[in-house]
């Protein structure tokens, strides 16, 4: 059995013994390495990539439980098993609670020696992973990756690093698509907390009678489907970050539970009679003015106010049009290289095209018009045939404006005249016509149904 990476580094003073050993995992196809005591072993280790290191406890020199301190401070990732006589047993205990992966007992049977071997073996190559992914996590959220050179954007840099590192509760507002949650997760894995999870709730899209459950978990019996005890959100995000997008979407009942967590820091599971402790950083996001829900009494005032310690207020993409380029340029890159495709660039008319079109959807719908264009696209760059019907007519229905302020028309006159052009723009669908204007498409028939003079029609 020949891992993709990695060697067993065999650490004996005993030549004989660690012979033995070496030929037994070599026999089973291990590439495997040999140190007759613990400073030839650090050698090693500094010129050699090893996933386990299999050690004798008692040593001259360097004993084994220094030679597993030194391994766990300069290769956390390696895995190390412990040989030692039955005698002392207590101490290869005691090694375990320090770091080592395993033990032996002299005289070591082949089988158990390959056995336990390649156990540890898969756990370091299943550590190694997860420290990988860890560091790329990290790296992908830092907020120096979330992409603005404009005033608003650096503005937002700078709150992320001040407030990085407090355990206070953060509100983010914004439209949707500009990015809330990326902000969460780049505030989460720049804190002291970033070792531990970071938990997202869209509290839209779970069902209320479920939301309950998912956020502080239930015990056996509970109700009908509780088959077994379940840890909610709360508890998994422990010592980390719980990110509740879409705040304003919580029932009031749950409100106030979500209340008394942050003042109490304890929960209780649905169908329990004891608190859980917990230690959760919360952070809040909306799309909606919380404290308009707060007036129309859909929202708790106590809890708007333990959540709005400090609010980072993310700006739509309108209002910061010259990051538009950098965006651009990064989601081309991204999809280009995912699709293999060699696109160059964007041309100058299909960039002066994105810099002028509103972007109700912010962010999220620059990305997804990128992409769209990196894949139906057919030259090295994009041009604006790659986009939308909705965006290419956004430039030319300047004009309709331009037009209507020269006649001096009144403004209902001006809103027909442009819904009418965005129709003809889309070609009649009323989905991308409601979407370009920004409202929805019940907004879209009413105002259809009043410039044709008729009764609303049902959808």
């Amino acid at each position: 059995m020949t891992e993709d990476w990695g060697a067993i580094l065999v650490v004996d003073d005993d030549a004989e013994m660690r012979e033995l050993v070496h030929d037994v995992l070599k026999d089973r196809g291990h590439q495997v390495a040999m140190a007759g005591g613990g400073q030839e072993a650090l050698t090693l280790l500094a010129e050699q990539d090893c996933a386990v290191v299999v050690t004798d406890l008692r040593m001259k020199g360097m004993q084994g439980t220094e030679l597993l301190a030194e391994i766990r401070r300069l290769y956390p990732d390696i895995g190390i098993i412990l040989m030692t006589a039955f005698g002392s047993v207590d101490n290869a205990v005691e090694a375990m609670k320090r770091g080592a992966s395993d033990y032996l007992t002299k005289p070591v049977k082949n089988e158990e020696l390959v056995r336990v071997v390649e156990r540890v073996i898969r756990e370091a190559s299943l550590r190694r992973e997860v420290n990988r992914l860890r560091r790329e996590v990290h790296k992908e959220y830092s907020f120096h990756q979330i992409i603005g050179k404009s005033k608003p954007m650096q503005e937002i840099f700078d709150l992320i690093r001040r407030v990085a590192d407090s355990p206070t509760n953060l509100l983010i507002t914004g439209e949707s698509g500009t990015g809330k949650e990326l902000v969460a997760k780049a505030i989460h894995y720049n804190s002291d907390r970033k070792d531990a999870p970071f938990i997202p709730v869209n509290c839209a899209a779970i069902p209320e009678q479920l939301l309950e459950s998912e956020l502080f978990g239930h015990m056996r019996g509970a109700f009908t489907d509780a088959k077994a005890d379940k840890r909610g959100l709360f508890e998994e995000a422990q010592k980390g970050t719980l990110f509740l997008d879409e705040i304003s979407e919580l029932p009031l009942m749950l409100q106030a539970k979500i209340l008394r967590a942050i003042q109490e820091k304890e929960i209780r599971r649905v169908g329990a009679n004891k608190p859980v402790a917990v230690d959760v950083r919360i952070i809040a996001a909306t799309n909606l003015h919380l404290t308009e829900e707060v007036k129309a009494k859909r929202f708790r005032e106590d809890l708007y106010y333990r959540l709005n310690v400090i609010e980072l207020r993310l700006p739509p993409l309108r209002e910061r049009r010259e990051d538009i380029p950098l965006l651009v340029d990064s989601f081309m890159k991204k999809c280009a290289a995912s699709r293999g495709k060699p696109i160059q660039g964007v041309s100058e008319s299909a960039l002066a095209m994105l810099v002028d079109y509103t972007w109700p959807g912010n962010v999220r719908e620059l990305e997804n018009v990128i992409e769209r264009a990196v894949t139906l696209g057919r030259s090295e760059k994009i041009v604006p045939d790659d986009f939308p019907s909705t965006i290419q007519g956004a430039r030319g229905d300047r004009r309709v404006l331009d037009d209507a302020a020269e006649r001096t028309l009144p403004l209902d006159e001006v809103e027909k005249e442009y819904i009418l052009k965005i129709l003809e723009k889309t070609g009649g669908n009323k989905y991308q016509a409601a979407h370009a204007l920004g409202i929805d498409r019940k907004t879209l028939y009413r105002k259809l149904a009043e410039i044709e003079g008729k009764p609303h029609p049902e959808e």
